[in-house]
């Protein structure tokens, strides 16, 4: 089995970063140097993706090609001319990386987390499988997390997967969990999201990273609303996990939301922390951060 494609979704509103995402997307938010889609874009280029769709919104097609399409020779020549060519050399990674094909959002589906991957769906249909990746997860991990999920899936049949992080009791309320499949150590029977912790069926928690097959959209359409009126990707796991093998993979790494400040800033630090250019400097400024 092959698995060439992913679809990143990076059309939310971010509203938990306004007034700075009406007019910049959240997934462009800088850890570091990069922005956050650049490290989910590398994930996938090496776990060996051939194409990478990225669905944006309408109105911010322009910012995503701009970034992994846009040349900038202004700040070359002037990186040229000042003797610093070394920093545009990081620029010139962007565009050895597999294809990129920017697609905005259906806007006629209704809203949810699963409208990005109906809008992406004739591009993945007469695919094997494919990736899906949430545009505000982060994962650090010395093999790529996405790599770890598609090795995993080759080596085991089944209709999907879903990535996922062992959490502490008192945090199962913010996701979805997932309820293991009965004399199973590695299927799901299903998910269910936001339990109360005392009656969680495990302490398993499903994140952006998952690999589907077309037989997603057997449960994932534009009809099957669910809570608020929109269509969730959660809801259509949890049908395929019911009438289909699925399975799920605690990844070797560290997962890292970034969907509202505090996360965000959580994660960008931890990431500053692991580089090995600022990492031992940004340590010493921690120690020595005196807190009022």
């Amino acid at each position: 089995m092959e698995i060439k494609k992913a679809i990143i979704t990076a059309a939310g509103f971010g509203s938990r970063f306004l007034p700075i995402t009406k007019t910049f997307p959240k997934e462009m938010l800088p850890i570091i140097d990069k922005p956050i889609i650049h490290y989910l874009v590398q994930e996938c280029a090496d776990a060996g993706i051939g194409e990478i769709i990225i669905v944006v919104s309408p109105s911010e097609v322009s910012t995503f090609e701009d970034y992994f399409y846009g040349r900038a020779t202004n700040i070359r020549t002037l990186m040229i001319r000042q003797e610093k060519l070394e920093r545009w050399n990081k620029v010139e990674k962007i565009f050895d990386f597999p294809t990129i094909t920017i697609l905005p959002q259906d806007e006629r589906i209704p809203y949810g987390n699963g409208r990005p991957v109906l809008t992406a769906k004739e591009l993945v249909i007469n695919e094997d499988a494919f990736v899906v990746m949430y545009g505000d997860d982060m994962v650090i991990s010395k093999v790529s997390a996405v790599k770890q999920i598609v090795d995993y899936f080759k080596k085991n049949s089944a209709e999907g997967l879903l990535a996922v992080q062992e959490m502490p009791k008192a945090e199962l309320s913010k996701y979805g969990i997932i309820r293991v499949k009965e004399g199973t150590k590695n299927e799901m029977a299903g998910v269910i999201e936001k339990p109360d912790p005392e009656i969680a069926p495990s302490k398993y928690a499903s994140y952006g990273r998952y690999i589907l097959t077309p037989k997603i959209f057997d449960y994932l359409t534009p009809e099957t609303t669910g809570k608020d009126g929109e269509v969730w990707l959660q809801d259509a796991n949890n049908e395929l996990a019911q009438n289909h093998k699925v399975l799920f993979k605690v990844i070797d790494g560290e997962w890292y939301t970034t969907g509202d400040p505090l996360r965000y800033l959580k994660a960008h630090i931890q990431y500053a922390l692991n580089d090995e250019k600022i990492g031992e400097d940004m340590k010493t400024f921690l120690k020595n951060l005196k807190l009022k």
